[in-house]
């Protein structure tokens, strides 16, 4: 957070008006040869427009992690393609949840070249019992590759991170919390929680919420990682180091 704490000092050092000295002759001075009010308000409206603009850029180039936070207040965090709701859950879904869109098997090899982001996997699970991949594009590119492990009890959806969110997940804020995996930013979701696919054309396809089991979710180099599974938080990020 320092980067972050220094440039909003620096843009509130930048925006602060120092107090006037006492000096009433030249105020008046000043005064009197002042441009019109319309132009003064033009300069004010301008720089607010110009500070406003520069704190925008400072949240558009930030991790993703540390723009998350701009969201954290009004309870929601979008955090490398995932929307996380902190506040209460109601109800969880039920009954049996559909698929994401266009989802089907294929092996290691075919999901590398029909994704258009690395596919790595961690050495300590070694390869994948079966692999995923849904939502394609008219080209043949799918959006998500997924892992499954341990009979699908463990799962690592993998997908850009830059995209518009992918998955809506709604968890108490006592449930979440940040940590890390190596020097990157995280997010752990302890416990059960609803989760729900939004597709390509940006709708939340609530047929295939479902309760996701304790979740880890990190972004390495553009890519979203999201970690499923029975697993303890430090469990979860020993598996997440040890991807290649």
């Amino acid at each position: 957070m320092d980067d972050l704490e220094r440039e909003l000092r620096d843009l509130s050092a930048w925006l602060g008006t120092p107090e006037p000295p006492d000096v009433t002759a030249r105020v008046r001075a000043r005064l009197a040869a002042a441009p019109p009010a319309g132009r003064q308000i033009d300069r004010r409206r301008w720089r607010y427009a110009l500070a406003a603009a520069l704190a925008a850029l400072l949240v558009a180039v930030l991790p993703p992690g540390r723009a998350a936070l701009a969201d954290a207040m009004a309870g929601l965090l979008r955090f490398a393609g995932v929307t996380i709701s902190t506040s209460p859950v109601g109800t969880p879904p039920s009954g049996v949840p559909s698929p994401p869109p266009g989802q089907r098997s294929a092996t290691l090899d075919e999901a590398r070249r029909l994704v258009r982001f690395p596919i790595r996997t961690p050495t300590v699970l070694g390869p994948p019992e079966q692999t995923l991949l849904a939502d394609p594009d008219d080209t043949g590119g799918h959006r998500v590759a997924s892992l499954l492990y341990r009979a699908g009890t463990l799962r690592l959806d993998i997908f850009d991170g830059r995209l518009d969110p992918v998955f809506v997940k709604q968890a108490g804020g006592s449930d979440t919390e940040w940590t890390q995996v190596g020097t990157a930013q995280a997010i752990w979701i302890d416990g059960p929680h609803p989760i729900s696919y939004t597709g390509r054309d940006g709708v939340v396809r609530q047929a295939s919420a479902r309760l996701a089991a304790a979740t880890l979710i990190w972004e390495d180099a553009g890519v979203t990682y999201r970690l499923e599974g029975d697993l303890t938080m430090a469990e979860a990020v020993t598996i997440a180091t040890t991807l290649q």
